[in-house]
């Protein structure tokens, strides 16, 4: 009997797939969001199950999080993502007491208590300025891949300044700079400062450490160090950062099963 967790993300689906004894990650997958979510998301759990050596028989309970959670109507229930990536984390990282997760659309900040139950959150979801969609625009406006921002980040002498709480206007902030002269490398170095800034309204001053950071944007060169220079504490990358959420809902799955919730 295994269980699963769908994490049905603004930017991508991530499926994780675990073992009902212990709850050991049998098998992950992903894929980029797609119009067909919901059949994209059944895929990736067949695919998953098929490389975990199970098939759906084997199959006792789905749960689904994310921004799409609802369109993935197979799933027994669905959790949110809060929820989720508090669980998932703190698997994976057993002393994790603040967790900030980054992803396409929105951002997110987790406070956790001593067992790891979510104390409370702080959640941006207004504006694309403070999450990895910005990135995305960044790279694509420079003409470079996301890996690179990082190493073109380090190379900055005078980061720029990006005021703009939207990032439609923060791009065209940003075709200013570049007929200004501004050098690449400080505008990059300048919207990774302008989203760790954000993380840092989201914070307020109670922060117990560690602090975890966790979501796609933890994978982008660069940007644990700008979160953790904001913040003014260390930040350590979570493990397997983009399945944090899946890996939740699959241990929530089979905790709920556990309790006696049958599929």
């Amino acid at each position: 009997m295994v269980f699963a967790g769908i994490d049905a993300g603004s930017r991508a689906v991530k499926v994780v797939v675990v073992d009902a004894a212990d709850g050991r990650v049998l098998s992950g997958k992903m894929h980029d969001q797609g119009v067909e979510q919901e059949a994209l998301a059944a895929d990736l759990l067949d695919q998953a199950l098929h490389e975990a050596g199970h098939t759906r028989a084997d199959l006792a309970r789905v749960i689904a999080t994310g921004y799409g959670r609802n369109q993935i109507t197979f799933a027994d229930s669905t959790v949110t993502e809060i929820t989720c990536h508090a669980k998932g984390v703190r698997r994976l990282n057993a002393d994790a007491m603040t967790i900030v997760e980054i992803g396409g659309q929105d951002s997110k900040l987790i406070r956790l208590d001593g067992s790891g139950l979510v104390r409370d959150f702080a959640m941006n979801d207004r504006c694309a300025a403070g999450t990895g969609r910005f990135l995305e625009v960044v790279a694509a406006r420079l003409g470079t891949g996301l890996e690179d921002l990082g190493r073109m980040a380090r190379k900055s002498l005078n980061p720029a300044s990006i005021s703009s709480m939207c990032v439609v206007f923060a791009e065209t902030e940003i075709v200013g700079l570049l007929a200004t002269g501004a050098a690449a490398a400080d505008i990059v170095a300048g919207v990774q400062a302008s989203i760790a800034k954000r993380v840092v309204a989201m914070a307020g001053r109670n922060m117990d450490e560690p602090v975890y950071f966790t979501g796609g944007v933890a994978l982008v060169p660069g940007m644990a160090e700008a979160v953790a220079q904001a913040l003014g504490r260390p930040v350590k990358v979570a493990q397997n950062p983009q399945y944090t959420g899946a890996l939740g809902a699959a241990l929530i799955a089979a905790g709920e099963t556990a309790r006696g919730l049958q599929p």
